[in-house]
């Protein structure tokens, strides 16, 4: 089995091994008899790098564990590998060192959880730009959020040592450990926060707190196993803070306000953004019935054996969307007795047939013939349908089709 380097030096970017096994097919993979490269686990990703030997540097570009508990070093090629072969691996320091302030970090905020609401850490997972935490919680308030925020940030301000420790399971017990595995095994590595938090992981962590940087809480909303915090620690939690203030500030210019008044801005202009549209769908909905009255009113009266007369409207809108032709038809049917056999090319080229309720034809049944013979779809109810042809020039074509269906 693979020894594992980084179990008691987490800041061991370089090591030296050798090859045990190449494994072959679609993704090459490397196993080393030992490693500092951390695997997939626990919730916290996996490292990488490269392998160097014989004159080649193999780029590692995911390291996992199977259920066996081998190491599966993934290369871009492994051809000039053998077993027996000496490597040289070295760690992408900058993806570890951050892997450590997300991973020690999280130790921290799921213990100040515990101490100050008994809220447990069910769950932790590491994204490549922010990483959460799962809490066994019905509800989180903002003033708890805060105040695990401030606790945990005075942790990393203490600067307290991180300490590895080896214990077998009852001694862990013994010990009062936060979390232990579910499986049970020989020797628990425990990550020790001095006075702070002691619990089982065989993550990679800081020497100190110190070394987190500071913890940023971002949000939190309501997952499957409790409430869900997200939150960024060390450079992640400075680049999230500098990005955040940078659109603080394209907002406040954009609002000519400082940045603390961003917020009442954004909603004052939502609430003029709201009367706005309600102003505009009156003035379209007062057109609509206008330009309704007069198409009627030019329309041809029509005289059928199975009703009184009634106006036909038939027309094609190049300049108008589907919302508002949907709401003209409505409000031809409105001033009939009147059939509308109207279109909108401004987007899908979309049919809209409407009747004034009491006529005896069928909208849907008219609509699914007449798209039929042109390829479209849609459908409807009686006295309304609306359907979308394939391609605009067939439009006026389906109108004529449809309105050849009504005799004189």
């Amino acid at each position: 089995m693979t020894s594992r380097l980084y179990y008691t030096d987490s800041f061991l970017y370089e090591f030296d091994a050798a090859v045990c096994e190449v494994v072959c097919g679609e993704r090459p993979a490397v196993i080393l008899d030992q490693t500092a490269f951390y695997p997939t686990s626990g919730g916290q990703v996996f490292d990488t790098g490269y392998l160097e030997a014989n004159g080649q540097k193999l780029r590692v570009t995911e390291v996992a564990e199977d259920e066996q508990g081998t190491i599966l070093h993934y290369v871009d090629a492994a051809a000039s590998l053998a077993p027996g072969t000496r490597v040289r691996g070295t760690i992408d320091a900058a993806r570890r060192r951050d892997h450590m302030q997300q991973h020690s970090g999280q130790h921290v905020l799921s213990a100040a959880f515990v101490r100050l609401f008994e809220m447990p850490t069910v769950s932790f997972h590491m994204g490549e730009e922010s990483c959460t935490i799962d809490l066994q919680a019905r509800s989180l308030a903002p003033e708890q959020l805060d105040e695990a925020g401030r606790l945990a940030n005075r942790v990393i301000t203490d600067d307290r040592p991180v300490e590895i420790r080896f214990a077998s399971l009852e001694e862990a017990r013994a010990l009062g450990v936060r979390k232990l595995p579910e499986a049970q095994r020989d020797k628990l590595r425990l990550i020790d926060i001095r006075d702070f938090d002691l619990t089982a992981c065989g993550g990679t962590h800081v020497r100190s707190t110190g070394q987190i940087g500071p913890i940023l809480l971002r949000k939190t909303e309501n997952a499957r196993q409790g409430v869900r915090v997200e939150f960024v620690c060390g450079e992640r939690a400075v680049a999230a803070a500098q990005r955040d203030y940078a659109t603080l500030v394209e907002a406040a210019a954009a609002f000519s306000a400082h940045i603390s008044d961003v917020p009442q801005q954004v909603r004052k202009a939502q609430a003029e953004l709201k009367a706005a549209q309600k102003t505009q769908q009156k003035l379209l909905e007062e057109l609509a019935e206008l330009s309704a009255v007069h198409l009627v009113a030019e329309a041809t009266l029509r005289h059928s054996s199975r009703s009184d007369p009634f106006r036909m409207v038939t027309k094609v809108f190049p300049d108008r969307d589907v919302a508002f032709v949907k709401l003209l038809a409505q409000k031809i049917a409105a001033a009939g007795p009147a059939v509308a056999l109207v279109a909108s090319t401004t987007g899908p080229p979309t049919l809209i047939f409407c009747q004034t309720p009491g006529l005896p034809f069928n909208m849907g049944a008219l609509l699914k013939d007449t798209l039929a013979a042109a390829g479209g779809r849609g459908g409807g109810a009686r006295d309304f349908a609306q359907g979308s042809l394939p391609d605009g020039e067939q439009v006026d074509g389906a109108l004529r089709q449809a309105l050849s269906s009504f005799a004189q």
